[in-house]
């Protein structure tokens, strides 16, 4: 072979290892990219580590807005490979990672039942303000029936209202990455209306007969423990669980601590229940992407406490309230990575409370009653909206469906973390 045919052997052999090293240079950019969106497909569908985690650590595939996980293991990355060619594309990540905390989603209807738990070592808190309002009216008939549509007796008109505001304070604590307790502080005022109208026509001075027994009140409500833990948390598919149990401490005033007139009559409105109680229950959630699908279950324990009032013509000595069995479920909806929409049904089944009471004449004649059971149905409707990652705004409200239920409640709920 002469001179010339070998220069141009030489030549062909090294533009074809040029050719050849970026060829693998564009290959590995490729690969580097494909690594990439792997991982950021992973982190979207909550998975804590990808089993294609990247294999270079030049690679910038993290996201601020990324869902936080746990650490994984130490391990020791490969040194990043040079590329033989300078005109090969850098990498670069595609899109933007959409806004995740890694946590369950947020269920507005259910208060802090629905919400999510706070991270280990961190404090977070919360300010609530709700109204409630029951209003009834009852025509209550004493007599018998002479025929069809005839009725002769005496008929009592009872009207009766209830208007409660409630501002709270809740402060919660991470024990555990799954594990919080926390309190809540309320402050009440409350006006009750309550009057009594015979319908036996206008007295002397014509006038219609009123007897009215309302009352008002303000002051510290009943001041609540608890305690919540993370039971379970998907890997994928599946629904989040969290266990929850409070403890009701009878700091406001009670029905049977308030003022009373000689005839037993209340002169102010109560701001607690009066007895302890303790509730264990169970929530469930289920992302189903747009939504999610959740339920809850819990039982109240009432405990009893002795009283002595006097509401001629007898004397309450003793009060066991009923304990109460309740259940909740709906569905949810997000519109948008800040704002989302639930429904939802709840249920209370409350027991009869047992009241003993002995007669003011003779002490003697004790006697125990029990109250009909209560059947508390309630509609559901929530909303959130997240301001950030660390402060969102629930609105939710309550409509009475059964006669024992309250006619409505609307609460407004402000959770951050500090």
């Amino acid at each position: 072979i002469d001179r010339e045919e070998l220069m141009a052997l030489r030549s062909e052999v090294a533009a074809e290892r040029a050719d050849l090293a970026q060829k693998i240079s564009e290959l590995e950019a490729q690969q580097d990219r494909l690594l990439s969106l792997e991982r950021r497909l992973s982190i979207a569908l909550g998975e804590t580590q990808s089993s294609s985690a990247v294999r270079r650590a030049s690679a910038p595939t993290d996201s601020p807005n990324a869902a936080p996980s746990p650490a994984p293991a130490t391990r020791s990355e490969p040194a990043p490979r040079q590329a033989s060619n300078t005109n090969s594309q850098p990498n670069e990540a595609v899109g933007v990672a959409p806004e995740d905390d890694g946590r369950q989603p947020e269920i507005a209807a259910l208060g802090r039942q629905g919400s999510a738990i706070t991270q280990k070592g961190r404090l977070s808190g919360e300010v609530q303000w709700s109204y409630a309002r029951a209003d009834r009216n009852r025509a209550l008939f004493r007599g018998v029936e002479v025929v069809e549509s005839v009725l002769v007796g005496v008929f009592d008109i009872n009207e009766s209202r209830q208007d409660v505001f409630t501002n709270q304070i809740g402060i919660q604590y991470g024990l555990a990455s799954d594990l919080e307790v926390g309190i809540d502080i309320p402050v009440i005022a409350r006006w009750d209306t309550s009057v009594l109208t015979p319908v036996a026509g206008p007295n002397e001075n014509g006038q219609t007969r009123e007897i009215d027994n309302s009352a008002d009140g303000y002051g510290l409500g009943d001041i609540t423990i608890s305690a919540r833990k993370q039971l379970h948390a998907p890997r994928g598919f599946g629904a989040y669980i969290i266990g929850d149990i409070q403890a009701t401490i009878p700091t406001g005033t009670g029905p049977f601590e308030v003022p009373r007139n000689e005839f037993g009559e209340a002169l102010q409105a109560a701001t607690g229940a009066g007895f302890w109680s303790v509730s264990p229950g169970v929530t469930a959630i289920l992302p189903s992407d747009p939504g999610v699908v959740f339920g809850s279950l819990s039982y109240t324990k009432n405990f009893a406490a002795d009283v002595d009032v006097a509401i001629p013509p007898v004397r309450v000595t003793q009060v066991d309230p009923g304990d109460q069995l309740s259940f909740s479920a709906g569905v949810g909806l997000a519109l948008n990575p800040r704002l989302s929409l639930n429904f939802g049904y709840a249920h209370t089944w409350g027991f009869g409370t047992e009241t003993t009471t002995v007669s003011v004449e003779d002490e003697a004649n004790e006697d125990t009653q029990t109250s009909r059971d209560l059947q508390v149905g309630r509609f559901l409707f929530g909303s959130t909206y997240k301001l950030d990652n660390r402060t969102s705004v629930n609105f939710s409200l309550e409509a009475g469906l059964t006669d024992d239920a309250t006619d409505m409640r609307a609460v407004v709920r402000i959770p951050f973390v500090f």
